[in-house]
């Protein structure tokens, strides 16, 4: 077996590979120098400068694995290498703690003017009144987002004697108990944590997720800290709330766009920043090079990798038949993580039918990807779904009938919460994803993007009506209105499917409605 390493690597994952494999280290290829030697490469090992492009995984005949020594696969065609078959691995907890330890080490820094006194003192001033800190001990952390990063801070700011509280609806409270955290709301958050630490990834919903009006709920006293993602809070906002002292601080390791040369933050005293340097540390470079190169070294011996990035190829002939299911699966999964509320901690997924008769795996990954996709640092795969759900907690099942009384094949998943049970059902009808049950709802329809609004209330005359009075005052278009009903004038699921999101005020007026119980806005 022969291995190239496209990027500079720690010697001790090339010293891994090379107890199994030759090593070849060629660095600062161009893409069609790659592409005229890969095809003499079993495996491709690289971090972030090289760009592994559909060509050069054309070239790469004898390629059975590329492994990327990081988090991020950016530089990857996932699509073209999974229709060649070939298994893509990274490292997502390579830099947990390294990423951990500089939320940290942030939080000392601002709490104790660190920057500012080392600047002075340089400066040949000695200012010990101007930089009085305060402790960390007794204080309120509030930690958003729970995944790998976010329970390493948890388990160092116990140490601190810290108060952790803590936002994420996908772990589980045996889970957030373990660490001592505290499940609240993000306004709880918001308006009783004496500094924020940001542990989530970048989706179009977390986008912008702290700006004006949260940074208003926070106290005067309060320090934020981001080091998971640029573009999480607004940059205009946060400088605004900096510069007129409505928070004390903020510590900040990531930009909206990187490398980042200038920034409204740069020029203000109480903003700390540091460009992009979680990950930055010898110890993450070795961990991530040596996760990757144990995981070549397993898959050259027929063993399966712990973090594989795509999912396995599946046939061309089985996917036919899984791919329409999967979809399915997935717009599932995105419908119960929007629905459902309070702490998740048990996902029972139920097939029925004719696709009891295929391995499932793929289908399950695919509800969880759905479930977790938006709030995961990885990417959930046929892999990696077990790892993903075990690590938060989830406690996910299996069942199967091969009977299916009102469909070919029939998907149901049942999610339990703190606050309850959330179901739903879909299926594929004519190559189409159909939605079939809400709760204890039948009702079908097709799972487009959306947006759709999704109205509990009770079955009464003129209902119907007022909620469309409102969508019209709001100027927004109704395409397709579903509605399932337990009994006649009872509990009842009203399913709009919008042709724009209706504004925040349209939302209150219709919540406002007599026998409105709740209306919720769902995308796919």
């Amino acid at each position: 077996m022969k291995v190239l390493v496209a990027d500079s690597l720690s010697k001790e994952g090339i010293d891994i590979m090379k107890a199994v494999a030759e090593v070849d280290v060629k660095t600062g290829l161009k893409e069609a120098e790659i592409v005229a030697i890969i095809g003499n490469y079993e495996a491709l090992v690289v971090r972030s400068q090289t760009q592994v492009t559909a060509p050069i995984i054309e070239a790469g005949k004898k390629l059975i694995i590329i492994g990327r020594a990081g988090v991020g696969v950016d530089n990857i065609d996932l699509e073209a290498a999974t229709k060649r078959g070939i298994l893509v691995v990274n490292a997502p907890t390579g830099n947990t703690i390294s990423a951990a330890e500089h939320a940290i080490a942030l939080m000392l820094a601002m709490a104790r003017h660190i920057p500012n006194a080392n600047f002075a003192l340089k400066a040949c001033k000695w200012e010990r009144s101007k930089f009085t800190g305060t402790e960390l001990r007794g204080k309120t952390l509030g930690i958003i987002g729970l995944g790998n990063v976010g329970s390493a801070v948890a388990r160092r700011a116990r140490a601190f004697e810290m108060k952790l509280i803590g936002y994420d609806p996908f772990v589980s409270q045996d889970h957030a108990k373990n660490l001592q955290i505290e499940i609240v709301s993000l306004e709880r958050i918001y308006k009783e944590a004496d500094f924020i630490t940001l542990h989530v990834p970048l989706t179009p919903q977390s986008k912008d997720m702290i700006g004006e009006k949260e940074l208003a709920m926070m106290k005067p006293t309060c320090r934020l800290i981001n080091t998971a993602r640029g573009g999480l809070i607004n940059e205009e906002a946060l400088a605004a709330a900096l510069t007129g002292k409505k928070i004390t601080g903020a510590a900040i390791d990531v930009f909206p766009q990187e490398p980042c040369t200038s920034s409204l933050l740069f020029g203000l005293e109480n903003a700390i920043v540091t460009p992009h340097l979680g990950a930055s540390t010898a110890e993450a470079q070795v961990m991530a090079a040596s996760d990757v190169a144990e995981q070549i070294v397993d898959v050259f011996k027929g063993f399966p990798p712990k973090y594989a990035v795509n999912a396995p190829f599946i046939p061309p002939e089985m996917m036919s038949v899984l791919n329409p299911f999967m979809q399915v699966a997935t717009k599932i999964g995105k419908l119960v993580s929007q629905l459902a509320e309070g702490q998740m901690n048990k996902l029972v997924i139920k097939y029925q039918g004719e696709i009891t008769k295929y391995d499932t795996n793929a289908i399950k990954a695919s509800v969880l990807g759905g479930l977790l996709g938006d709030i995961s640092e990885q990417k959930v795969n046929m892999v990696n779904a077990n790892l993903i759900a075990s690590n938060r907690g989830l406690n996910v099942s299996e069942q199967k009938e091969n009977t299916c009384e009102n469909y070919a094949s029939l998907i149901t998943v049942s999610a339990t919460t703190s606050s309850g049970t959330v179901e739903v059902a879909g299926t594929v009808l004519r190559n189409e994803s159909h939605i079939v049950r809400v709760n204890s709802y039948w009702i079908d329809f097709v799972p487009t993007t959306g947006p759709f609004l999704f109205v509990d209330h009770k079955d009464r005359p003129g209902l119907i009506g007022a909620v469309g009075n409102i969508t019209g005052e709001a100027d927004v278009n109704i395409s397709a209105m579903y509605v399932g009903r337990l009994k006649a004038r009872g509990q009842a699921l009203m399913i709009l499917d919008l042709d724009e999101a209706l504004p925040e005020s349209a939302k209150k007026k219709l919540a406002a409605i007599s026998d409105v119980f709740t209306a919720k806005a769902i995308t796919f």
